[in-house]
């Protein structure tokens, strides 16, 4: 589990989170969901390490992250796989070696040793005998396949996902919320997802913030948001005409034509 308790971060004289207490669990997809310029990248940011807070403390289990050492970090961080927005694979390196590279970097493995855990890990993202492709070869969905790859290969504690569904089509964004879904539950990782794609919330949501101006303004599991009566949970949710009459529908009320 990864405990936030009253974050604070300010970038010059602007505020952008305002005193946030969470909880994301293990073996759970946390989904941090808000309006653009609510505060959940910086959030994300602040919980990997790439910024400092203002004030506040991050605990990974009952390890309080700021106060570890150089050496410290880095044992933490070994336990952390990251998926990017845009991929960031290495357009020089194929499937396979993009895959391998966590394990050139952190492993004392050999090198058969790797190319049979990178092997096995293509096999769990259904990418078996496209390991020679760059990734300029590869379409949308299969560079995230790949980038999910290499967060895992490592067998993370806890997986980092920063808007995983971007440039997606919707057919391939529902496979990739449920190939991350399912190595969640698989492996029990602690994983925490940003994302504006509400089909990802509504599908595998199991533990939602939702942020609004710096303030967790609501938080709770997929099942409860159509009963919920937060306006701004509301607004963000079914700002769609469409979802919007799904949701009346969902509790008998009158639809609009």
């Amino acid at each position: 589990m990864i405990r936030v308790e009253n974050i604070k971060k300010s970038f010059g004289d602007l505020e952008v989170l305002k005193g946030i207490d969470l909880n994301f669990y293990k073996g759970k997809t946390n989904i941090i969901i808000g309006r653009s310029g609510a505060g959940k990248t910086v959030l994300l940011k602040l919980i990997v390490g790439l910024y400092p807070p203002t004030s506040g403390k991050i605990f990974y289990g009952d390890t309080d992250f700021l106060s570890l050492n150089a050496k410290q970090l880095r044992a933490i961080r070994m336990k952390v796989g990251m998926l990017f927005q845009q991929g960031a694979l290495f357009d020089s390196m194929t499937i396979q070696e993009n895959i391998r590279f966590p394990l050139d970097m952190f492993s004392n493995m050999t090198m058969k040793e790797k190319n049979i855990k990178v092997s096995e890990t293509l096999e769990r993202v259904d990418l078996l005998n496209k390991e020679h492709l760059y990734p300029s070869e590869a379409s949308g969905g299969m560079q995230k396949r790949v980038g999910i790859a290499r967060a895992i290969v490592l067998e993370p504690e806890y997986l980092f996902c920063d808007e995983p569904n971007s440039g997606l089509d919707p057919k391939t964004s529902i496979l990739i919320d449920q190939l991350i879904s399912n190595i969640t539950h698989e492996r029990n990782i602690t994983t925490i997802i940003n994302t504006h794609d509400m089909n990802s919330v509504m599908e595998i949501g199991e533990n939602i913030a939702l942020l609004a101006d710096g303030y967790l303004e609501w938080q709770g599991h997929k099942s409860e948001v159509l009963a919920s009566e937060n306006e701004e949970l509301h607004r963000f949710i079914f700002a769609s005409p469409f979802l919007k009459k799904l949701r009346n529908k969902a509790l008998g009320k009158p639809t609009e034509d």
